[in-house]
């Protein structure tokens, strides 16, 4: 069965206020059964344009990081990132 992951583009306008999102997406994502394959870390854009900070979280389906997603608790909690950072959200089904 293929897997779903979120894939993040980020950057961050607000370091101290984003770490409150950092702090509490961890868990609800988890619950999800999301695991964390890339946080932020080293990072080159080879070619293109790219936000700074890059996150790939890992889900036994699309279906579960969908639901990850589109939880309401998430969502309260990605307000915060909506304010303090630029974002891309990307839902990938793979392998």
């Amino acid at each position: 069965m293929p897997k779903g992951f979120l894939i993040g583009h980020i950057t961050v306008k607000d370091a101290g206020a984003y770490a409150e999102y950092v702090q509490r997406d961890t868990p609800i994502l988890e619950r999800h059964g999301g695991r964390f394959i890339v946080r932020a870390g080293q990072s080159e854009t080879l070619e293109g344009a790219a936000e700074e900070r890059h996150v790939v979280i890992e889900f036994p389906s699309y279906a579960a990081a969908r639901g990850a997603y589109d939880d309401p608790e998430y969502q309260a909690v990605a307000d915060i990132r909506r304010r303090t950072a630029d974002s891309t959200i990307i839902l990938v089904e793979g392998t």
